[in-house]
């Protein structure tokens, strides 16, 4: 099985690596290895200190809200996913307008990656 939360992650950070430094996608690399080497529960997500580490935190939680949804729903609608992940994430930090427009890039590239494996 593919991680798909990885494979989102690097997709966003190619997206953003023409407005944001190539060295976006080198940091993407070293906040995946993180995530992949802490023990911790698969639900938790890092508190986003950089670029790099919001965009994993975000793919990692909108792949888990997805999931939650998807026993619900069939297609959970892709609004309802990014209003739930900016709620969870302004529990520990304020976002900036940017760090909002990432959010919703994160989001959206995670749930196409889910889709495809679905």
């Amino acid at each position: 099985m593919t991680d798909s939360v990885a494979e989102a992650a690097r997709a966003i950070a190619r997206r953003l690596a023409p407005r944001h430094g190539p060295s976006l996608i080198t940091e993407v690399e070293v906040a995946l290895h993180v995530r992949e080497t802490q023990d911790r529960k698969p639900d938790q997500y890092l508190d986003p200190v950089s670029l790099a580490s919001l965009i994993v935190s975000v793919a990692a939680l909108g792949w888990t809200v997805y999931g939650d949804l998807r026993k619900r729903t069939t297609k959970p609608p892709t609004d309802m996913i990014i209003r739930m992940v900016r709620t969870e994430l302004r529990h520990t930090r304020i976002l900036t307008p940017e760090e909002d427009e990432i959010l919703s890039i994160t989001v959206q590239e995670t749930i196409t990656r889910a889709a495809e494996e679905d």
